[in-house]
């Protein structure tokens, strides 16, 4: 059978299913209550019946059509920021270094027992460590 002969006919689309048009207002609405800081586009997709990806999409389009020095968090957070830096503060010194041992000292205690070991630090003391200590 071939199928890439289709006539004008036989294509149809599922019954009840028709596009949805939005007024250019209720789209204004929504992009705005989007871009509120700390709301969720999905929470706000939901509550309008919207899809979400369809929400984001108007939201990337508004921003896109419009310069982003209009936008009023652009305006009020500054690029750079210089801090007054104090003089005469000497410069950080570096790190101490920290001397790891090299031995290391158990005591193990269980009942009225108890043993004490004193192991180099080495994979073989942490591998014997974790089958005591299980």
């Amino acid at each position: 059978m071939d199928t890439t002969d289709l006539s004008a006919g036989d294509l149809t689309t599922p019954a009840g299913r028709s596009w949805r048009r939005h007024s250019a207002e209720f789209k204004a609405r929504v992009i705005e209550l989007a871009r509120q800081p700390g709301v969720s586009t999905a929470a706000v997709a939901l509550a309008n019946g919207l899809n979400t990806n369809m929400l984001r999409r108007w939201v990337r389009e508004a921003d896109e059509c419009v310069p982003s020095s209009a936008h009023k968090d652009a305006a009020a957070v500054p690029a750079f920021v210089q801090l007054p830096m104090p003089q005469g503060v000497p410069p950080a010194l570096p790190p101490a270094t920290v001397q790891a041992p090299s031995r290391i000292s158990v005591e193990i205690r269980r009942g009225s027992t108890t043993v004490q070991a004193e192991l180099p630090l080495d994979a073989h003391s942490a591998a014997w460590l974790r089958e005591v200590l299980g």
